[in-house]
This record gives C-alpha cells, sequence and structure tokens, in this order.
C-alpha cells in the first residue's frame, strides 16, 4: 500500500496470515467487517482528524454533484441554449446513472479492492468536472453529467470510509450517518453559494468551481490513504445480464417521471418507455429470483419487512418534495430569484446540518422508528402552516417551516439507512447490496415520482383556480373595470394609445389572476402533503405504541444477529 508521513504504516493484505516484510497484521477486531469495506485499524488522534475533514470533505463535494446542477439549471439552460425538454434530459442523465450505480461499485469494492475503487471513482470525478471546463455544448454536458452521477454515488461511499475511520470504534455507525447528512447539506448549501458564484452572469464559473473542488479530493485521497481491506471473487457471468437490464429498466422509468411533467403525461413515448422499464426491471428481477448465487436477494427484498422499509422510505421521500418542488416552486411563482434567497437557503443548510447531528446523538438502536414518526409530525405541522401562503408571501415567511422541513429531511434518513443496514448485516454480509439497491432505488424514484405526481396535481389545481378566477374577471364586474382604468391611467406617460393601454392593463390582471391560481395550487399541495404525513404518522405511531407496550423490539432478532457476528470479530 503507498504511504506517507502521515499514512498509516504498510500493512500486509488481511486475508494473509503472515506479515509482509515490515508489514502490519491486522488485530480482529481490526479486520474489516465484509470484504470491499477498507480495515479499522487503531489510528492516533492526529490521524483519526484527518480521516474525519476529509471524509466531511467528500460528503460536500459528492453533494455538489447534483446541487449545482439543481441550484444553477435554469443559468444553464440559458447558457447553452436548452429548451425545457433538452434541461429535463441533463437532470434525467444524473438520475439515471447514480440510481443503480451502488450495485455496480460495491461489487467492484469486492473484486477488486478498496484502492482500486477509489482511483476508479477520483477518476470519473476528475473526468466529468473536465469535460464540462471545455464548455463544449449540450451533448457533452449529457456526457459529464451521467459521468457524474457515477462519481457522485462513489463519493458518498468514500466519505463514510473516511469518516468511519475518523470515530471511536463504539460510533463507527455515526459515521455512516454524518456521511448520508453531509451529502444532503450540500444541497441547501449549494443554493446558498450559487448567486455567489454567478455574480458575474458567467456559469463557467460553476464548472471552474467543480473542477477544482476535485483536485483537492484528489489530492486528499491521495495523502491519506483508506486502509486495505479482503477482497473475494464477487462478479460472475450472468451480472453481465443482469446488470445492465437493471440499469436500463431504472433509467428508463427516472426519464418517464421527469420528462413527464414537461411534456405532460399523455404524450405516446412516455407509455412506451414506462412499459419497456416495468419489462426490463422484471426480466432482471426473474433472472436474480433464479439464480443460485444472485446478485439481488429478490426473496428477501419482497418480504413483508422490507417492502414495509422501503414503501415508508419512499412516502417520506414523497412528502419531502414540498421543498423540493412546493416552497421552490411558491418561491419562483412570486418572482423570487436565487439572489434574494441567500439568507432563507443558509438557514436551510444549517437546519439539515442540525438534523443530521441530531440523528447521530439520539441514535437508538432499539427504537429506530422513533426519528421517522418525528419527521412525519414536522412535515404535517410546516405543511399545513404553509397552506396560509399568497401573493404578499416573502422567504421570510417560510423560514421557520422550511428550516422545520430540512431538519425532518435529513433526521429521518439516518435511522431508516441503519435499520435496513442492520436488517441485511444479520442475514449476512452478501444480503448489503441488495438492501443498498432497494434503499436508494426507493429514495432515488420516490423524490422523482414525489416531484411528478405534485407537478401533475399542482398543474390541475392551478386550472381549476384560474377558472373560478376567470369567471369573476369580467369588464362588467365594477372593480375589475377600475383597476384596469386604474392601470391604464398609470402607463398615460409612457403609452399614448388609449386601446393599447386598456388592452395591455386587461393582461396585466389576467397575469396577476394567473399567478393568484397558481400559488392558490400550491397551498393544495401543502394541504395534500399535510394531509398525506398526518395519516402517515398516526399508521406507524400506533404500530409504535403497540410495539412499545409490548416491550417488542421489531429488530431485536437483527440486533442479536449481528452482535454475534461482531462479537466473533473480537
Amino acid at each position: 500500500m503507498p504511504t506517507s508521513t502521515i499514512c498509516t504504516p504498510p500493512m500486509a493484505d488481511p486475508a494473509n496470515s503472515s506479515p509482509t516484510p515490515g508489514g502490519y497484521i491486522f488485530k480482529p477486531h481490526e479486520r474489516p467487517m465484509m470484504p470491499g469495506s477498507p480495515a479499522n485499524p487503531d489510528h492516533p488522534a492526529s490521524r483519526k482528524f484527518a480521516y474525519f475533514l476529509i471524509g466531511a470533505y467528500l460528503g460536500i463535494v459528492g453533494g455538489f454533484q447534483n446541487g449545482l446542477l439543481l441550484a444553477n439549471l435554469t443559468a444553464l439552460q440559458g447558457h447553452l441554449d436548452l429548451t425545457p425538454v433538452d434541461a429535463g434530459w441533463v437532470t434525467a442523465t444524473y438520475s439515471m446513472t447514480n440510481a443503480c450505480m451502488s450495485i455496480l461499485l460495491f461489487k467492484a469494492r469486492q473484486q477488486f479492492g478498496i484502492q482500486r475503487f477509489v482511483r476508479a471513482v477520483m477518476l470519473a470525478l476528475l473526468l466529468a468536472n473536465f469535460l464540462q471546463l471545455f464548455d463544449a455544448g449540450y451533448r457533452m454536458e449529457l456526457v459529464a453529467r451521467g459521468v457524474s452521477g457515477v462519481a457522485a454515488s462513489g463519493l458518498s461511499t468514500l466519505a463514510i470510509f473516511y469518516l468511519m475511520q475518523g470515530v471511536p470504534a463504539k460510533a463507527r455507525l455515526g459515521g455512516l450517518l454524518i456521511g448520508i447528512g453531509l451529502t444532503q447539506v450540500a444541497l441547501p448549501f449549494a443554493r446558498a453559494i450559487s448567486p455567489l458564484l454567478l455574480a458575474d452572469g458567467d456559469v463557467t464559473n460553476l464548472f471552474v468551481l467543480q473542477f477544482a473542488l476535485s483536485l483537492v479530493a484528489v489530492g486528499l485521497v491521495n495523502i491519506l490513504h483508506l486502509p486495505p481491506g479482503e477482497t473475494i471473487r464477487s462478479f460472475e457471468k450472468l451480472d453481465l445480464v443482469t446488470f445492465p437490464l437493471l440499469a436500463a429498466g431504472v433509467g428508463l422509468l427516472c426519464a418517464f417521471l421527469i420528462q413527464g411533467r414537461i411534456i405532460w403525461w399523455s404524450t405516446p413515448w412516455l407509455g412506451g418507455a414506462l412499459a419497456a422499464a416495468l419489462l426490463l426491471i422484471g426480466v432482471a428481477f426473474l433472472i436474480e429470483h433464479n439464480r443460485a448465487n444472485p446478485m439481488l436477494h429478490t426473496r428477501w427484498m419482497g418480504s413483508r419487512d422490507l417492502l414495509k422499509f422501503a414503501l415508508a422510505g419512499a412516502f417520506v421521500r414523497v412528502l419531502l418534495s414540498e421543498q423540493s418542488f412546493g416552497s421552490t416552486g411558491l418561491l419562483s411563482a412570486l418572482g423570487m430569484v436565487n439572489d434574494q434567497l441567500v439568507t432563507y437557503y443558509t438557514l436551510l443548510t444549517l437546519a439539515t446540518l442540525f438534523g443530521a447531528i441530531l440523528a447521530v446523538a439520539r441514535l437508538d438502536p432499539n427504537d429506530l422508528r422513533r426519528p421517522t414518526l418525528i419527521s412525519l409530525a414536522v412535515i404535517a405541522v410546516a405543511a399545513f402552516a404553509d397552506t396560509h401562503s399568497g401573493l404578499l408571501t416573502r422567504p421570510a415567511n417560510l423560514y421557520l417551516t422550511q428550516a422545520a422541513l430540512a431538519f425532518a429531511a435529513v433526521y429521518f434518513m439516518g435511522p431508516m439507512l441503519m435499520e435496513g443496514f442492520v436488517r441485511a448485516l444479520a442475514k449476512g454480509p452478501s444480503y448489503v447490496i441488495s438492501f443498498l439497491a432497494l434503499f436508494n432505488l426507493s429514495q432515488t424514484l420516490g423524490g422523482l415520482a414525489g416531484v411528478a405526481a405534485l407537478s401533475a396535481f399542482h398543474t390541475l389545481r392551478t386550472k381549476a383556480h384560474l377558472m373560478m378566477l376567470g369567471q369573476s374577471i369580467s369588464t362588467s364586474n365594477p372593480g375589475v373595470a377600475k383597476a384596469i382604468n386604474d392601470l391604464a391611467a398609470s402607463m398615460s406617460g409612457t403609452m399614448t394609445d388609449p386601446a393599447l393601454r386598456s388592452a395591455t392593463a386587461g393582461a396585466m390582471v389576467v397575469q396577476e389572476a394567473a399567478r393568484e391560481a397558481a400559488i392558490l395550487a400550491f397551498n393544495d399541495v401543502f394541504f395534500v402533503i399535510g394531509t398525506g404525513a398526518s395519516l402517515a404518522f398516526l399508521i406507524m405511531a400506533a404500530r409504535w405504541l403497540y410495539d412499545r407496550t409490548r416491550g417488542f423490539n421489531p429488530l431485536a432478532k437483527e440486533l442479536e444477529a449481528l452482535q454475534k457476528m461482531m462479537t466473533r470479530n473480537q
């Protein structure tokens, strides 16, 4: 293993009982928990601190891969002269490659080792951000975003590995939660700093920043390496059939969910894409179901507990679309731009960070459902509070509710991830890849489906409100006639034609009615989300109270099996 002044000493292959010359033999408790993960040697305090800082940096950089794109999609669309459909393909390309890569990267780590995995991820990161420096147009942007999705998936894993090296052994699972939380922190943080990056109107500043961040990341992981791990023969020939089928199916599903709300769901090719996606995913799962040594344990994934886990995670992600679609869309309808939202997104960044820290501090393996209940309650209260939005609503009016939602978004995710991870490890290390696939798909597709469904609902409600408002917009209405006349009179200094002034004033009244209809529709969206969160809270709370009164822990068997596994490694 390459070494440096602050790196661990040369280490023998953990799978080998005899050390290499000058090598280091891992103690039983230092060995990796599963193939594909780094070992956990006893580092000195200074090295632990360095590992922690690098892990935190990698987590932020990984979140930036998507955060900076979403925060500046409008600016990028104008810079590259893209249509809304073209911009939709840019975001879809990232989701397509990001959704399934955890499966491939997990097996790659097991087969080729952690250091080759690090080099591959860093190469993908450099390539994605290097391609954007040339500003080579739409097609190159699609390629760059696709590679960026791969890099982001690998960076989140690297961040977790580094953070787990940087915390005490008893708090190692906390490193996992911190890594997930920092990735989420990067999303509002990207929106908070974007106005500064675009102060001169040059979008290439974003590309330069991303490339600079990736260069620093490459330097850091080469200064301080991860400890080596164990490797096994992981890939099988049938994986070359299953994974492309699954990836293609999930990619088509992402395209369906993203483009459907842009070009509307009645577009013919969307139906074909959905049918093809379901067919490809179905064939992939059918193959896995009948394999002797499957990549995905479909019987376990289809069990009652895992299905409830996946559906709960996806549903919470749908509810959290209140922020990514609801409040963002409301502020956009009110004419707010990024320059006016710096304080707003700064508060969301701090709330997200607080949620990540509290999730670690309050982690209780014997009660992993409580954070989800708290998050659902917070979502319900915040959503109902936002139903009072109107034309005079400003970012300051949403500070408290949206900060609460940002907190809930990350507070529930860590413990939910932990629950699935415990269930997988208790079955055996080979089940982790099935859990990662299930969790990533539930979160990615849940988020996309939430935005798609709420967008469709908002469009329909906007039309309904506009029809109701249109009935009152008539020149026979004295109030409307007076408003048009007042607007026309205010334009007398710039327009001399009375007929043109009157027509322009009438168009402004209609435009204002359309904006009010959109805002009323957002209030309907908030009400639906609040209702859904309340129902989910009541159902989950009833089950939680029932288990608590009986003294029953749903994860008791899994925690016992995991404890025995960890004891054997001591």
